[in-house]
């Protein structure tokens, strides 16, 4: 079993320009005693993806399980 399941993953932002997708469709599981590094070029959603897991912003979209429970609901 998973301790954190993220499947589908979207966060997205209303801007003047549009609709910005910072988070879309991101999937990854972390079982006992794996280490996970998240890494990218700047602006790409890591600490997009890190403030939704972390609950300070509502995901738009996908599921975030923790110890099984969805946690993102």
């Amino acid at each position: 079993m998973s301790i954190l399941e993220v499947r589908h993953l979207k966060k997205y932002f209303d801007t003047k320009a549009g609709v910005l997708h910072a988070v879309d469709d991101v999937s990854f599981q972390i079982r006992a005693g794996e280490t996970l590094g998240l890494v990218g070029e700047s602006g790409c959603g890591k600490t997009t993806v890190g403030r939704t897991l972390a609950r300070l912003y509502e995901p738009d979209g996908g599921r975030i399980l923790f110890h099984g429970q969805d946690i993102g609901a």
